[in-house]
């Protein structure tokens, strides 16, 4: 049977079981979901939305609960959002690329890790921009496009096993100077910082794949970083 192209979305159903496997394939997803959830405040008001693109198994859910938030789940894969469910998200079956959710419906949007995934970086920002209601909060991250990182996450990832293989297609990874300009086009001022996983944590899963990690901010952006940003407010 042949192998499925790079960045191919079916690959996500044959690692289904890897979601909640602590210590697994996506243990990096679970450190990212947390420092994500750190950007969050609580909910301004009762029944306030967030919207979770690229939910996958609804890793971020552990995080926000206790919130106040109504927590919408949006994802491709019906295996990924099966689980996220189960961890409370509503989920809806949809494309970052075309949201199926009202515009101005979301007191805060969560991109985390899709943005190196996706086809069409302007129409993803777009539509992540468009549900995000004016003063709403927006919070990401995702893969620099650089040399370094390419390595690091690529060959060097897959190699390692801190990334399944073939999940990633290099020339899909996000330039944050690009990242910010196409968020300001649509009224979204978007602020970077680098982030990367603790040595400790990183020491500890590589060696004997136990959970336990986390992600801590740095000053470079080369590899992996983080952005939170207000939709301006006419």
């Amino acid at each position: 049977m042949p192998s499925m192209p790079r960045n191919d979305p079916r690959q996500y159903d044959d690692l289904a079981g890897e979601w909640w496997r602590r210590g697994g394939g996506f243990e990096l997803l679970h450190w990212l979901a947390a420092a994500r959830a750190e950007l969050i405040p609580p909910a301004p008001s009762r029944g306030a939305v967030l919207v979770d693109a690229g939910c996958g198994g609804g890793l971020l859910a552990p995080h926000v609960e206790g919130k106040g938030y109504r927590h919408v789940g949006v994802d491709l894969r019906c295996s990924g959002l099966e689980q996220a469910a189960a961890r409370g998200v509503t989920p809806v079956r949809g494309d970052v690329l075309a949201l199926p959710l009202a515009t101005g419906s979301a007191e805060v949007v969560a991109a985390g890790e899709i943005l190196e995934h996706v086809t069409d970086l302007p129409a993803a920002v777009a539509e992540l921009a468009r549900v995000l209601r004016p003063g709403g909060l927006l919070v990401l991250d995702t893969v620099n496009s650089g040399a370094l990182s390419r390595f690091v996450t690529v060959t060097l990832g897959e190699w390692l096993g801190l990334a399944p293989r073939g999940l990633h297609d290099p020339a899909l990874f996000v330039d944050p100077r690009r990242l910010t300009a196409e968020f300001a086009t649509h009224g979204v001022r978007l602020e970077v910082r680098g982030a990367r996983p603790s040595v400790p944590g990183m020491c500890r899963w590589l060696a004997l794949r136990r959970a336990g990690g986390r992600i801590v901010p740095t000053r470079s952006t080369a590899v992996l970083y983080q952005g939170r940003g207000r939709k301006e407010d006419p």
